[in-house]
């Protein structure tokens, strides 16, 4: 294994993390925005409100990105395993 071998993994590997935590961490963004938007035009600060809605929208956001997360995760895993065959 060569040096662009190695960077053509680790590129793989990064757009695969972007595309597992993307969907995710842009659910918990819009989540936030909306929360931090309801605390500014009725002042209310509890520290509270900002967790616990986005909470649940991560756990839900889970449920229904999982079978695309695990999809994800298992075709890089599948294009690894093949390079390792390569290799020998």
């Amino acid at each position: 294994m060569n040096g662009a071998d190695v960077i053509d993994v680790a590129q793989d590997a990064i757009w695969v993390i972007i595309k597992v935590a993307g969907p995710i961490m842009l659910i918990a963004l819009v989540v936030g925005l909306i929360v931090s938007l309801f605390q500014a035009l009725t002042q209310i600060q509890e520290m509270t409100l900002t967790f616990v809605p986005k909470i649940i929208a991560i756990f839900f956001s889970l449920l229904i990105f999982l079978p695309y997360m695990a999809d994800t995760l298992g075709a890089f895993m599948q294009r690894i395993a093949e390079r390792i065959v390569g290799l020998v």
